[in-house]
């Protein structure tokens, strides 16, 4: 809880340098990797980094060097990402942090906590244009959820303590602290326990913290939820990021209320579930987009209403009463009016409403024999007679593998819609994507993350060949240190999303996205940087043993598959088109009209 003082640790007046102080703090805080690129007005605290580990050789922390701070700062939103722990990132000044506003942004903008600690130019030079100087603190405001800029050094351990709080409390997000090197090289008595005081913002997370909903509250969602014939959940990354989701699937359970999710949502219900109906949005199935349309009450929990979700907000759920969960205040009715809300965590909420309402009758059964057809008539396909590779058979192959059970990591464009897809999800943090920044580059080193996380599991890393050229040098990071990412390369010569648009919208005038002259050999590449296990594969009759071969590698291990280059993502609701007027082309049966009245046909054969 921010505000409060920790417990002493054994460390406490122990007399210490600033650098040291830091990663004193860092431990203490329960990291065990950082992720970061060394420099001079950061050197203090990386000489703290090694002096540590050869102190504490039982438990020291792991460090992991990227071959660039976007490289890094990833790596910690992979590693937060897949544990909803605090990731870490530790960069020089100057170039060091401004290669950083990406990733921080990016967190920023999908809710992941990390924290970012940049060196600075001693206090006295602050201003003066000296070496490396960047206004970190000016910069990074517009990004970051708080920027400290450490002033006074006797406040040093109780800022990197406030930062993590920061961090993981309310709706998560990036904290940056800009270090001065005389305030790293500043020595002082440790102060194991005190946090800064920020009281507008520890009063509220302590007020949501033990909020709880009233008799009242609870007995108006009841009530709605009774009288509604066609009740859906739409569900955020808030459930996962607020650990809410053993409660979500307890709730559905309960009152056998199907399920859409965002994005970021995905894992937050198991895909395999009856009562999942997988992602909505411009690229969600076109069952969930129907059944959206369809429903009179439409309960959000954790999600935004952002525009590739309500992109025409009026005729978004339009015949829908909305009910709205959220930890933050500032996302209830921003987009779309709503006629009941609660403004707390999603865990005590949905615990409060199945608690009040177990006594309810409250069934629809004819609404959920209804969604079931939807979803069996309306599902994914793809073109499987096509000559090329499709993107979506490779994907489709890999998830009967995987079965659900791997850690899938994306960059951003087509590759990482058709993820969302074709891809099953038994938990959640399986699904690491960037959401809202549409980061390309993410997939690689947001890959290394989770795989630091989680040095046991099978990592894979789906990418396109635009995603993964923008942070290539990763490769490298994989093989320094033995991490066993698994990054399926799907090459379509093009930046695929973008292709999509030029050829639905602009004539087919391939601006900037014609790829054919690129001679990149992505095989070669990897195994320049020590990759074991390099292949292409081109024909329909190599794919299932090289992907075979490809997650039992034991080691780092590229698979380049090329594929069809208008191989296009379907369903899609175009820009000014509503849910009705969705694109499901020409493999996915869609219908011309959807049903507006209370005589919703829930017939099998719909």
């Amino acid at each position: 809880m921010v505000g409060k003082e920790k417990n002493k640790s054994k460390n406490h007046g122990v007399v210490m340098s600033g650098a040291d102080m830091t990663i004193q703090a860092i431990v203490d805080e329960g990291v065990d990797t950082i992720f970061g690129y060394s420099g001079g007005a950061i050197l203090p605290t990386y000489d703290a980094i090694f002096r540590y580990n050869r102190n504490n050789p039982e438990n020291g922390v792991n460090l992991i060097v990227p071959a660039n701070e976007q490289g890094a700062g990833f790596m910690a939103a992979g590693y937060a990402r897949a544990t909803g722990k605090v990731g870490v990132s530790i960069v020089t000044s100057g170039p060091g942090a401004t290669n950083s506003a990406t990733p921080v942004r990016d967190c920023m903008a999908d809710s992941v906590p990390m924290v970012l600690i940049c060196g600075q130019v001693a206090r006295s030079v602050i201003g003066t244009d000296a070496f490396q100087e960047a206004p970190v603190f000016n910069l990074m405001s517009a990004c970051a959820k708080h920027v400290f800029l450490v002033k006074d050094p006797t406040e040093l351990a109780a800022t990197v303590r406030t930062a993590f709080q920061i961090a993981r409390s309310g709706r998560p997000g990036p904290v940056v602290i800009d270090l001065p090197k005389d305030v790293q090289n500043w020595e002082g008595p440790y102060d194991s326990k005190s946090v800064l005081n920020l009281h507008g913002y520890q009063d509220r997370v302590n007020a949501l913290t033990r909020k709880k909903m009233d008799k009242d509250t609870a007995g108006a969602f009841l009530k709605m939820l009774k009288r509604a014939k066609r009740p859906l959940l739409y569900v955020g990354g808030g459930v996962i990021i607020g650990n809410a989701v053993k409660e979500l699937r307890a709730f559905m359970k309960q009152f056998q209320v199907p399920a859409v999710t965002t994005l970021m949502g995905i894992g937050a219900v198991d895909t395999q579930s009856d009562l999942c109906l997988n992602m909505l949005g411009m690229h969600g199935s076109a069952y969930a987009n129907y059944a959206v349309d369809e429903c009179d009450l439409l309960i959000a929990v954790g999600a935004r209403f952002d525009d590739r979700v309500a992109g025409l907000p009026k005729e978004f759920a339009a015949n829908a009463a909305i009910a709205h969960i959220d930890i933050d205040g500032a996302e209830i009715g921003k987009v779309k009016p709503v006629d009941w809300h609660f403004v707390g965590d999603a865990a005590v909420a949905l615990q409060e409403l199945m608690r009040a309402g177990k006594d309810w009758n409250i069934t629809h059964k004819q609404w959920l024999k209804h969604v079931r057809a939807l979803k069996k008539r309306h599902k994914f396909n793809f073109n499987r007679d096509a000559e090329a590779i499709q993107p979506q058979a490779v994907l489709e192959s890999l998830n009967n593998l995987t079965k659900g059970d791997a850690i899938i990591v994306t960059g951003v464009g087509q590759h990482q819609m058709f993820s969302a897809q074709f891809f099953d999800f038994k938990k959640p943090r399986t699904w690491i994507t960037s959401g809202s920044m549409g980061t390309m580059g993410f997939g690689l080193p947001a890959a290394i993350g989770a795989q630091a996380a989680n040095p046991g599991k099978l990592v894979i890393d789906v990418d396109g060949d635009g995603s993964l050229r923008m942070n290539i040098g990763e490769l490298e990071t994989c093989t320094n240190y033995n991490m066993p990412v698994k990054v399926l390369l799907m090459n379509n010569h093009g930046d695929g999303m973008v292709v999509q648009w030029q050829s639905l919208y602009f004539d087919s005038r391939f601006s900037g996205t014609d790829k054919s002259l690129h001679s990149k050999d992505f095989v070669k590449t990897a195994e320049a940087d020590g990759f074991q296990f390099a292949r292409r594969v081109e024909r329909h009759e190599d794919l299932q043993a090289a992907l075979e071969a490809f997650i039992a590698f034991d080691g780092p291990a590229l698979l380049e598959v090329r594929v069809d280059k208008y191989a296009f993502v379907y369903p899609m609701i175009g820009p000014g088109m509503a849910y009705r007027d969705m694109l499901t082309g020409p493999h996915i049966e869609g219908r011309d009209v959807a049903p507006r009245d209370e005589t919703l046909d829930t017939s099998d054969s719909f």
